[in-house]
């Protein structure tokens, strides 16, 4: 079998979710980010995933910054390697 090169492959909205609001030391900078509602205001996980499971454009984002949090923590890694 083929592995997927894919680094959403499997992965699962919840999961992407807790990792940015750790990446970003919570909600209140993860807002700064993607300025949506569900991360401004009275913002939770909960409330976030019933927000983007019904709204494409915004989970779009969430991938998006989500993609480019595991490029950063890359290139972080191999900064601190040298």
């Amino acid at each position: 079998m083929e592995q997927s090169k894919d680094p959403l492959h499997g992965k699962r909205l919840d999961a992407m979710l807790e990792e940015l609001v750790e990446y970003y030391e919570g909600f209140e900078k993860l807002g700064e980010q993607i300025n949506i509602k569900c991360f401004t205001d009275n913002p939770s996980i909960n409330s976030s995933l019933k927000f983007l499971r019904k709204t494409d454009w915004a989970r779009t984002k969430v991938e998006s910054l989500y993609l480019f949090m595991l490029r950063q923590k890359k290139r972080n890694e191999t900064k601190n390697r040298k």
